[in-house]
């Protein structure tokens, strides 16, 4: 209607002047209800034409779009292991800080494992203070074999010698059981080495080896009983969250909840525009929203980014065929920031909103390489935008009235 009448103005009224003033036909006499649309036939083509070429290059140039919210991300509530729920720690909503519990799963199994590993703990403990006694025992076993060995060479040397000096004065039997007892002896040495060394490696190698495979597991018990105390990962807070002890949740089907991190949907707000206005967005595009959650205001907002890719047209390889005819049209995905940090604290995450972006030609009018006719056309496209603020703030005013009055809630 703000375009009709706009164009009327260029068009309708000039041809009713020329009616009156030049042909001297008056309205009512000459022109009436009946003689009008042939009277005034070229004012009333004209302002048709001119207003659906006003309207085509209005809302090409400067979209709008009710297809726009702000999108918040939640945080599934879920815990890594499966199991009944032992204490719930939250109401039904409550707001949280990183770390908080939220609630907590039957632990008795993990809290059995955990004792179990520090009992394995001390018995290795126990173990390397009785291979240490080995230890000193092997030595003093060493020691005491030395001993033996070197009396007993001691006497075959001595018996030897005198053998050697007087034939005859030494049995030689006796010469030859000092040999074996040398023998024996050296023999128990090795003996007393060898159970010196492998108690040496059971103290400093094997039970250390045992000891921290014990703490791995300990570690392990412990982990697996941090599991079933599930906390908060980020600030925010917890909504509808109907969790009660001997639930039982499951990490792949049964999530305990959502969480909603803080300042979720207050930094900026998502917009689908019609995929024509492909080629018109652009990021830095100065825009403007109005959102239901907070009437009767405008937020300055610029566009940041633009998505690439539209929705609709992804698919997942599987065993079908894709059928183009099925797909619905989607949207060009728009990213938008407002240009106060603020400007989006008093609207609600999650609320629908109205955005209108607009096209800026001001560099390209400013160039020196514009010609005339181009930098008029420019200025008529950056222009007729003035409508288009008109009619956001006209659906802004009228939002409430449409909400509670003319929509029967």
């Amino acid at each position: 209607m703000l375009e009709l009448m706009l164009c009327s103005l260029f068009t309708l009224v000039p041809d009713y002047l020329y009616r009156r003033y030049v042909q001297g036909k008056r309205i009512g006499k000459e022109i009436t209800l009946f003689s009008m649309w042939h009277e005034l036939r070229w004012g009333i083509t004209g302002c048709f034409m001119l207003t659906i070429l006003l309207i085509t290059m209005i809302f090409y140039y400067h979209p709008s779009t009710t297809s726009a919210a702000l999108f918040f991300r939640t945080v599934p509530i879920v815990p890594e292991v499966p199991g009944r729920v032992a204490e719930v720690k939250l109401g039904f909503s409550a707001p949280v800080k990183k770390g908080d519990v939220l609630f907590t799963l039957d632990s008795s199994k993990q809290r059995a494992a955990v004792e179990t590993a520090k009992r394995k703990i001390a018995e290795i403990d126990a173990q390397l203070a009785a291979d240490k006694v080995d230890v000193v025992k092997a030595e003093a076993q060493l020691q005491q074999a030395n001993s033996d060995y070197k009396q007993a060479k001691d006497e075959l040397d001595v018996k030897s010698d005198l053998q050697r000096r007087n034939p005859g004065i030494v049995p030689q039997r006796d010469i030859d059981k000092l040999r074996v007892l040398v023998d024996g002896r050296q023999a128990a040495i090795d003996a007393a080495t060898a159970a010196r060394q492998s108690a040496e490696v059971q103290v400093s190698t094997l039970l250390p080896a045992a000891k921290a495979s014990a703490e791995a597991s300990l570690d392990q018990a412990q982990v697996d009983l941090d599991k079933t105390i599930i906390r908060a990962g980020v600030d925010g807070r917890v909504e509808q969250f109907f969790l009660r002890p001997g639930d039982v949740v499951n990490p792949l089907m049964r999530p305990a909840g959502v969480l909603i991190p803080e300042g979720a949907g207050q930094r900026g707000l998502q917009a689908g525009f019609g995929q024509i206005e492909a080629q018109v967005l652009k990021p830095g595009m100065v825009a403007e929203a109005a959102c239901s959650s907070l009437p009767w205001t405008i937020i300055p907002m610029v566009i940041t980014s633009v998505q690439d890719y539209i929705a609709a047209g992804q698919f997942r390889g599987g065993e079908q065929l894709i059928d183009a005819s099925a797909a619905k049209p989607g949207t060009i995905l728009t990213f938008l920031e407002p240009i106060d940090p603020n400007g989006l604290a008093d609207v609600t995450a999650g609320s629908s909103c109205i955005v209108n972006a607009y096209t800026s030609n001001h560099e390209e009018i400013s160039s020196k390489d514009t010609g005339a006719f181009r930098g008029f056309v420019l200025h008529v496209i950056d222009a007729v935008g003035l409508v288009h603020a008109m009619l956001l703030r006209i659906q802004a005013l009228l939002l409430p009235i449409k909400t509670l009055v003319l929509s029967g809630h």
